[in-house]
């Protein structure tokens, strides 16, 4: 069946702006900021939805980023079954994020464990036994600026944001914190899929009443353990670049840095991290040729920061459990477990 590519509209882009503000805003509220009836903005995003051009999903909430690990990990694989080893990889519910970046014979991986110990044996054991793996750099963060889920597009105005607007979350305090339970994974995977989806529905998947979804999924959002973002095929939208800066920032002034940093539009991810090179940065850019731009702003803002290494994203394979098509487009969901136990996955390859 031929391909059938096609660019989103100023429409789309705008619904997906609003739904980056308010993911699980309803119907009738995002009618209402857009101009158009809720029947409109429904038929619109379910097309979005049906064609994998957008998502909703969950993300880990500021809490969270307290307790879990993760890190950047550079693999490198042997010639010419990179294609392999991102299939493989694409299968781990620890594997968040994969991009081919950097040649045809490395991946950038962003990995979630549920604690350190489990991020060692993730990166010492299971990823070395996989096949075709020929080296593997991995960077723990040790704190993040800002995460994906933060960035916006620019398709509203200023009047419609405020309208959508929500007051920040605050993260729980040590001792408001509780352990993630099974009921709690199993309707991460479940939001996954769909981060829309109504609590009747979840309530029906799970085996549970409608109260006890409800409950749960308020009481894990207001503690700051689980947060909601909208994203979608970058590329059909306008943003086809993705780049990786590593970095080296004086200690003392790294902080102020990142803080800095996650304030340009075009930031996606800012993270500190182990290593040298103590500073990550992702951006999100219209073309190549604003890399260098980028570049040049950033060091105007900061000169006291080195950037040591950039790479360019050739193509995006995985998004937050989303494996994607050639076009940023979602073609099948690996739900997120970073708790779950690191073993390797034998014969197993996502859907492509």
């Amino acid at each position: 069946m031929q391909d059938d590519v096609r660019l989103l509209s100023e429409d789309d882009l705008a619904l997906i702006h609003a739904l980056q503000l308010r993911p699980r805003a309803s119907w009738t509220d995002l009618g209402q900021v857009l101009g158009v009836d809720p029947v409109t903005v429904a038929r619109r995003w379910q097309r979005l939805r049906e064609r994998g051009e957008a998502w909703v999903s969950v993300s880990p909430g500021p809490a969270v980023y307290e307790i879990v690990c993760a890190a950047y990990v550079d693999i490198d694989c042997a010639a010419g079954e990179t294609a392999t080893v991102v299939r493989a990889l694409a299968a781990h519910p620890h594997m968040l994020t994969l991009e081919r970046a950097g040649g045809s014979n490395r991946i950038l991986a962003t990995v979630g464990t549920g604690g350190f110990e489990q991020m060692s044996r993730y990166t010492l054991d299971v990823l070395p036994a996989l096949p075709h793996i020929t080296a593997i750099r991995t960077r723990i963060v040790t704190h993040w600026f800002t995460e994906g889920g933060s960035w916006r597009i620019d398709a509203l105005a200023p009047g419609q944001r405020d309208q959508l607007r929500t007051p920040p979350a605050h993260p729980a305090t040590e001792s408001g914190r509780r352990p993630i339970t099974a009921l709690d994974r199993a309707l991460i995977a479940q939001l996954s899929h769909d981060g829309r989806a109504a609590h009747s529905v979840l309530a029906a998947a799970l085996d549970t009443s409608v109260s006890t979804v409800k409950r749960r999924l308020d009481e894990m959002t207001r503690l700051g353990m689980l947060s909601f973002r909208c994203d979608f095929a970058r590329p059909l939208g306008g943003w086809p670049v993705a780049v990786t800066y590593c970095a080296t920032a004086p200690t003392a002034a790294l902080p102020e840095i990142g803080h800095s940093l996650i304030r340009l539009p075009q930031t996606r991810n800012c993270a500190a991290v182990s290593g040298s090179h103590n500073l990550v940065l992702q951006a999100g850019l219209h073309s190549v040729a604003e890399v260098a731009r980028f570049e040049n702003r950033i060091a105007t803002l900061h000169p006291e920061l080195t950037i040591t290494d950039r790479a360019i994203t050739l193509r995006h394979e995985k998004l937050l459990g989303r494996v994607l098509d050639h076009h940023g487009r979602s073609r099948a969901v690996v739900p997120p477990d970073i708790w779950q136990e690191t073993v390797p996955v034998r014969n197993s390859v996502a859907p492509r």
